[in-house]
């Protein structure tokens, strides 16, 4: 005889999922602003025509938000858990993918969120 197995669904997991950065930990989540997936950073690398020459304008290290001025004047806010905002300073020049949402801080690469 067997006992009959109680099934979780998959929704309260889905809920109760976090990623480690809400920890202190490193990124485990490739959601928009987490960690840069190799994918991600592939495609952004091959499609050069997506990339936008931007100025940073203002920064909020604690929130995680890079505010960015593209040089046509489009304003873009920017989001990272994984220290993007700890990386620069208001003036400095930064490219974005804005189709694959990558920031590239000289060789670094972040996956940012639109704030």
């Amino acid at each position: 005889m067997t006992t009959p197995r109680t099934h979780l669904s998959p929704l309260p997991v889905r809920e109760a999922a976090a990623c480690m950065c809400d920890h202190g930990d490193v990124c485990s989540s490739f959601a928009p602003g987490h960690a840069l997936h190799l994918i991600q950073a592939r495609l952004a690398s091959a499609t050069t025509a997506g990339w936008t020459d931007a100025l940073v304008s203002d920064v909020d290290r604690a929130a995680g938000i890079v505010q960015v001025t593209t040089l046509d004047g489009e304003a873009l806010s920017l989001w990272n858990a994984g220290g993007a905002a700890l990386e620069v300073e208001p003036g400095q020049p930064v490219a974005v993918h804005t189709r694959w949402d990558v920031l590239a801080i000289g060789a670094l690469r972040y996956n940012v969120a639109r704030a």
